[in-house]
This record gives C-alpha cells, sequence and structure tokens, in this order.
C-alpha cells in the first residue's frame, strides 16, 4: 500500500483556466495583511500544513508533493505505483483539484482518489470531481481508518517551519525573516462559531473543535524535540483560540519555567480570551504577537463582547506584544455613509499589522446556508473568486458588489497611510517591550527580550532607515516617526547599530525604490515544490 499525497498545483499567483487569480496569491501576508504596502509588504510562504501533519500519523509508505507543477504532479503519478491518492485543496482551487482527478485517472487508472480540505465544503461537491471518497473535516482518524490502522492512536507532530521564501524590500532574507519560527498544531476548528468562520464550520462548528493534545505537557515535549531538530526558539501556535485553554496553557507556563525556556509564541485569541490572563502571564509564556479580530462595536459576536480593542491593543503594546489585528469589511449594519468611519476605527487601533478581508458567505459556513435562503447569493460568481479579497458574493442591503472591492483597497491603503509600514509598527513594540523588561526580575524574560533588541541593533535599523527616506516625499508624518523610532533604537542600543543602519540603509533603499518600479503591485512569487517521502 502506497499513498501519495498532494497539495493543488501551481503556478498561483496568475490568472488562467483551473481558477488561479493574481490578486490572490499564495501568501498570507501579501494576500491579506500588508498587500497595500508596496515594496514593505512582508512576503513569505507556508507549507500546506493539513497534510504534513496525516503523513506524519499514517504507517505506509507514502510520499508529500507540495505546491507540485501540474508537469510534476503528472511525473509522480506515471513514476510510482500508488494505491490511494489523496488531494487537499480550498475553495477556490476547486478547478485545479478536478484537473487534479482526471489526470490520476487518466494517469494512474487503479488508484483510489481521496479528497479534503475545504474545497469538500462546496455543496454537491461529489458531482463536480472525479473522486471516491470526499473527506470533510480532520483527516488524520479519516486516513487511518481507511488504511486499517489504529485511529487513537497518539498524533506524531512533524517538525514544520513556519514559513520559506521570506523577501523583504526587492531582497531575499535569511530564514524566517532572521528570526525562523516553527508551526504547532494544538488543534483545529474553533468553538466560538462566528457565522461567516470557515474553520469553525468545517470542523464541526459552534461549541466543537477537535483537540490534538490535552496538557501542556504533550505541547512542551513537542516543543522541546522542534526546538532540537530545528534550532528555533519561536513558535506559530496553529490554534485558532490557543489562549482559550488556559489550564493548558499555564501548565506550558510552569515547564517552560522549570526549564528555563526563554521560547517566543505566536497565537491567535479572541479579545476575551486574551483578558482572561494577567499581562505578566502573558509575557511569562513568551506571547509576542497575537492575531486578535477587532470587529467593530456593532458586529454581535460573543468573542469580542464587552471588549474595548482599541485600549486592549495600546496595553498589548506597552509590553512588547505585536498585534495582528483583523477587521471584516462589508458587515450587514454598514453602508457608505458609515463605512468610512468603521474603516477609521479599524486603522485607529494602529495594530503592528492588520488583515482586512470582506464579508463573505463561504460555502459550508452558516452565513452561506442564510444568505442561499435568502436567495441573497449572486448568480455567476466563479467559485476562484469567493476568497474575501476581491468583491461581494452576495448582494449587500447597502453596498454594490463593485464598491465593496473600492472600499476593500482603501482599507489597505488608508492603513498604511496613517500608520505606515507594518514592518516599522513591529519594530517599535519589540523596542518598547525591550524598554520595559530589560531589567526584569525574570532570566527568562530578560533573555527573550534581549534577544529581540539584538535584532534590532544589528540590522533591523537599517530597514528603519530605507523607510523613512522612501517614504519622506508621500508621507512625511510617518517618515518623521520612522526616523525617530530608529533615533532612539541607535542611542538605546548604541554599539554599531547607527553605522550597520547608514552603511546597510542605502542598499535597502535602492533596492526597495527598484522593485517597487519594477512591480507595483508586487513581484508576482510562486512556492517551490517540496517532495517528503516517509518509511519509503
Amino acid at each position: 500500500m502506497r499513498v501519495l499525497l498532494t497539495s493543488v498545483f501551481g503556478p498561483f499567483a496568475q490568472d488562467d483556466e483551473y481558477g488561479s487569480r493574481a490578486i490572490n496569491p499564495l501568501e498570507l501576508y501579501h494576500n491579506q495583511v500588508t498587500r497595500g504596502q508596496g515594496p514593505f509588504s512582508l512576503r513569505m510562504h507556508h507549507r500546506s500544513w493539513g497534510i504534513m501533519l496525516i503523513q506524519a500519523n499514517i504507517a505506509v509508505p507514502s510520499t508529500l508533493l507540495d505546491f507540485p507543477t501540474r508537469e510534476r504532479f503528472v511525473e509522480e503519478l506515471e513514476s510510482h505505483q500508488y494505491d490511494v491518492v489523496g488531494i487537499s485543496g480550498i475553495i477556490p482551487n476547486v478547478g485545479k483539484v478536478r484537473e487534479m482527478c482526471r489526470l490520476v485517472r487518466r494517469h494512474s487508472p487503479t488508484s483510489t482518489v481521496v479528497v479534503g480540505g475545504h474545497v469538500s465544503a462546496i455543496p454537491g461537491i461529489e458531482r463536480v470531481l472525479e473522486a471516491d471518497h470526499i473527506v470533510k473535516g480532520e483527516g488524520i482518524r479519516w486516513f487511518r481508518e481507511f488504511l486499517g490502522e489504529p485511529v487513537d492512536a497518539p498524533i506524531n507532530h512533524p517538525a514544520i517551519l513556519s514559513s520559506f521564501g521570506f523577501r523583504l524590500m526587492g531582497l531575499k532574507m535569511p530564514r524566517g525573516g532572521g528570526d525562523p519560527a516553527a508551526t504547532i498544531i494544538p488543534s483545529v476548528g474553533c468553538p466560538m462559531g462566528c457565522n461567516f468562520c470557515t474553520t469553525s464550520s468545517f470542523f464541526g462548528g459552534k461549541g466543537r473543535f477537535v483537540n490534538f493534545f490535552e496538557t501542556g505537557r504533550q505541547l512542551f515535549d513537542i516543543m522541546c524535540e522542534t526546538e532540537r531538530k530545528l534550532r528555533v526558539g519561536a513558535f506559530f501556535m496553529m490554534d485558532e483560540n490557543f489562549l482559550l485553554y488556559k489550564k493548558r496553557a499555564l501548565e506550558l507556563l510552569e515547564l517552560m519555567k522549570q526549564h528555563g525556556k526563554t521560547w517566543s509564541m505566536y497565537v491567535f485569541s479572541s479579545a476575551n480570551a486574551v483578558r482572561k490572563y494577567e499581562m505578566r502571564q502573558l509575557v511569562e509564556l513568551g506571547v509576542s504577537w497575537v492575531w486578535m479580530g477587532l470587529e467593530s462595536a456593532e458586529a454581535s459576536y460573543a468573542k469580542l463582547k464587552g471588549a474595548d480593542t482599541i485600549a486592549l491593543t495600546r496595553e498589548l503594546q506597552s509590553h512588547g506584544v505585536r498585534v495582528l489585528g483583523s477587521r471584516i469589511i462589508g458587515m450587514e449594519h454598514l453602508a457608505p455613509g458609515n463605512m468610512r468611519q468603521a474603516i477609521a476605527h479599524a486603522v485607529a487601533h494602529d495594530a503592528d499589522s492588520h488583515q482586512f478581508m470582506l464579508y463573505t458567505p463561504v460555502p459550508g459556513t452558516p452565513l452561506y446556508a442564510e444568505m442561499e435562503g435568502q436567495g441573497r447569493l449572486l448568480e455567476g460568481v466563479d467559485l476562484a473568486d469567493i476568497h474575501g479579497q476581491y468583491k461581494f458574493n452576495f448582494k449587500h442591503e447597502h453596498i454594490e458588489r463593485d464598491d465593496s472591492k473600492v472600499w476593500l483597497d482603501w482599507a489597505f491603503q488608508h492603513d498604511f497611510d496613517v500608520n505606515g509600514p507594518s514592518l516599522f509598527r513591529m519594530m517599535r513594540t519589540t523596542f518598547e517591550g525591550w524598554k520595559r523588561y530589560r531589567a526584569d526580575r525574570d532570566p527568562r524574560v530578560r533573555a527573550r527580550f534581549a534577544g529581540e533588541a539584538a535584532k534590532l541593533k544589528n540590522g533591523y535599523g537599517a530597514a528603519l532607515w530605507a523607510m523613512e527616506k522612501y517614504l519622506w516625499a508621500s508621507n512625511e508624518s510617518v517618515s518623521e516617526r520612522i526616523g525617530d523610532l530608529r533615533r532612539r533604537i541607535e542611542r538605546e542600543l548604541g554599539g554599531l547599530s547607527r553605522i550597520i543602519d547608514h552603511v546597510v540603509g542605502p542598499v535597502l533603499l535602492w533596492s526597495a525604490r527598484w522593485d517597487a518600479a519594477a512591480y507595483p503591485m508586487g513581484r508576482p512569487l510562486e512556492p517551490k515544490t517540496f517532495v517528503d517521502r516517509r518509511n519509503w
């Protein structure tokens, strides 16, 4: 028995007949967070973590093909005889999944075809694809049962680098931008159950989730092993509400204290989950980055009930915790008359980064079912265009479809115009954290912030120099704030920081200007192909 697990084929950052869209590249940050920031957009790719986790938890010989070309996928089918071919994709990539099913039937006709991922949530998907099995929800247990392996065996967590191919200001950068992180997946799904959330609905909906690791001890052991294998000290906790499970988080904290771990953690969390902790607990836990929903005061979501998110953002930043805020554009209560105010409220958070996404009924979510029942879904909208970064796919009571894109684009631009590059904001928060905790009583905390300050001292300031000069003519206010931060860092951290800034800064400035002129919408980037064989 041999299994091939594969993501859909590239290229991705272009318009083609299979559903790729230039506006929807395979880059989380450049697509949804920093896309309006020109050469200062954070450019990177992420592996297909779901199929990596599945491969690590089946015993049969397997191959994982991540981001193949169409030709490379065919080559793999013809080079090896696979009993099972598992294809994972998201809804906009349904055209690619359909083509890959067809290619399996042609080049490996005896293979059983299994399709999973969010694409499986499309109503009637069974009639669209030539697949033998459609897997909806978590795939580890499904594959184990299908292969006749112990379904409830302990979960084996692979060592996963969080990102690869990092670029900034037109240049290739060190792994992880000089601060590489590993990805840890404690659970999938989210019990908060927001009606537009594909993750929550895909893994069971409101009140449900799939927990892979129940205890802090389990996470600690995995993180120690990953630290050893990948030589990292930072971890991206890929869990929609990591801090919600406080008992597990505090058990992890105690183990970190006992063993002197100075790890940094990047987490998702709701505002209310963050407020369940003392700031001291978050700092000692190593939380240095939080992705948090910042919906408007009129939005009725439990995760934000009673939360002053602007005050919370300021408090987190004052403790050195970088905040990636998330705002949904175009909710039901919004209209042209108050849309500008709603976006301005989001921008007023001055979060270190800000994700903007259109309010989008995605197949499989409660919102989609609601809109379908009301007859408000627009006809003729290609599934490849339902991703939240283009236009509405439903009839909004107050906002026209074409205008939805105008508002979305303005949100990104306004955030950049008012607050400046995310890279600058993140450095500012890091600096504030170092000032607050550089003499902390806990040697773990001191060491973590000293490590972050070292990056500011040894090169990051050159990026500030380049941003300051680049923006001087177009945005003097932001340029002055960047320059003020650079000078404070040079003064406080001393050493060679000023010399490095003035030597390396002009190189980054030239590169940023060249990249912006050559690629006004951002350089098209494609992920490289990965081939991982296990028990082969």
